[in-house]
């Protein structure tokens, strides 16, 4: 279960753990960030893998939801460069050409899961939940 939302008020309240979003797809990422903010996350979204990466680079995620086909850098280069940051850092790659093959290559490569798309919400925000209850210590601060 995600830590309860940070307050400004209250510096001592607990960190949530920060979440980047990454789809070329504008909808996707647009569904995804309120659903993840109510659910008490810090989210940042990308429809650029580059700026996703600078951004990444600065301050890493906890947690990382990334699309496989995009324009540029594809969801497994993107899983790569991601994990030789921050090799804890908790990944999940979506979807809408799923194959044994892609699946098979994004676990190898440190993914926790692959979600093919369309997908319920509730089923991605559980399978964040499962990710977030595996992960050790605090959240990245920031």
């Amino acid at each position: 279960m995600p830590t309860p939302n940070t307050s400004e008020k209250n510096p001592n309240a607990p960190a949530r753990r920060r979440l980047l979003i990454l789809d070329d797809e504008p909808i996707v990422v647009k569904r995804l960030k309120p659903a993840f903010q109510k659910a008490g996350y810090d989210v940042s979204v990308f429809t650029d893998s580059a700026a996703a990466l600078a951004a990444f680079e600065a301050a890493p995620a906890d947690i990382v939801i990334t699309d496989l086909k995009m324009e540029g850098m594809d969801g497994i280069g993107f899983l790569d460069r991601i994990k030789a940051v921050s090799p804890g850092v908790g990944v999940i790659v979506i979807t809408g050409f799923a194959t044994l093959e892609t699946a098979k290559e994004s676990f190898h490569k440190g993914a926790f899961d692959f979600v093919a798309k369309p997908f319920k919400l509730a089923d991605i925000l559980d399978v964040v939940a499962r990710l977030e209850s595996m992960l050790p210590g605090a959240p990245h601060a920031g």
